[in-house]
């Protein structure tokens, strides 16, 4: 928990509603108070969960910051669909992608 709460909230800067690093369960959003909230929990991950899309300004910016802070994100990619985009996992192996319309 104390991971992935770092990684959400300290790293993405979403907001943490419920809990904490120390909890057992946890709920976080992103700044738009209309976003989906992320609950987690704690116990023995799951990959099984799909990925997560973190709409971002700037994708190529997004990931350096990711990169400077010492993840390795994949390099960023235009898809056929028109999206820029790169994906990363989360402390838990979750795969999380950060995508913006070309």
């Amino acid at each position: 928990m104390e991971a992935s709460v770092r990684f959400y909230r300290d790293v993405l800067g979403m907001e943490l509603l419920y809990g904490g690093p120390h909890g057992v369960f946890s709920s976080l959003r992103t700044s738009d108070a209309d976003s989906p909230i992320l609950n987690l929990e704690q116990g023995r991950p799951t990959k099984d969960w799909g990925r997560m899309i973190f709409h971002v300004a700037d994708v190529d910016s997004s990931w350096n910051y990711l990169t400077e802070r010492g993840f390795q994100p994949e390099k960023p990619q235009d898809a056929s669909w028109g999206e820029r985009y790169f994906h990363l996992h989360d402390p838990d192996g979750h795969e999380l992608s950060f995508a913006r319309p070309l």
